[in-house]
């Protein structure tokens, strides 16, 4: 695998094919307990598939849950083992411990191998771009972050989410966290943006 420079920001720099159209839903720090299954069955619902960045001790308290995403058609991406910050900071041996550990726990829950890898924070560095490549995965970024995380309000989440443009990559959390807010938003937002005519992709 070549050792990139910068991440993913946009669907079409990963897959050229997709349609000119094309959104794709990225969850985060997930799997949680309260918050993933309620996400899954709006992504059901609306007949929406995303792409969850899993956390690895996150993945291995629930297995069944990553097994879900599976069953429903979603892609799994690794997003370490324990979510440290600053990512880049942390020495090349313990960057590949996380991306290594993450990897072995989601295929030990059922699921594919990830092929792709989301930083903590969109923190990247040299050494993360090598342990992403040496591990065969490509780097993913986004280009719409409603900030969901830091609980702005439904209404701030629902708006910034609406404001996609085709080829977007949008961000949001399942985990980490009370994500009602990010729920919320999502039950305008699925339903909204299909109606402005958009396909949602899995990266």
């Amino acid at each position: 695998m070549p050792v990139r420079t910068k991440p993913v920001f946009k669907v079409h720099d990963l897959l050229p094919s997709a349609p000119s159209n094309a959104v794709a839903l990225t969850l985060d720090d997930g799997p949680s307990r309260m918050y993933t299954p309620e996400v899954l069955q709006l992504l059901r619902k609306y007949d929406v598939r995303a792409t969850f960045s899993v956390v690895g001790i996150e993945a291995h308290a629930d297995k069944d849950l990553i097994r879900r995403i599976v069953a429903d058609g979603h892609t799994i991406a690794n997003h370490t083992m324990t979510h440290p910050q600053p990512f880049s900071r942390r020495s090349a041996a313990q960057i590949q411990q996380q991306i290594a550990d993450t990897q072995s726990v989601i295929v030990d829950a059922g699921a594919p191998e990830p092929k792709l890898f989301r930083s903590p924070g969109g923190d990247w560095s040299a050494d993360v771009f090598a342990a992403v490549a040496k591990y065969g995965m490509t780097p993913i970024d986004w280009d719409v972050d409603p900030k969901d995380w830091a609980r702005p309000g439904t209404k701030t989440i629902t708006e910034k989410l609406l404001a996609a443009k085709p080829g977007d990559i949008l961000l949001c959390h399942d985990g980490g966290g009370n994500r009602s807010q990010t729920v919320d938003a999502l039950r305008t937002v699925l339903p909204a943006l299909k109606a402005k005519g958009y396909t949602f992709v899995t990266l």
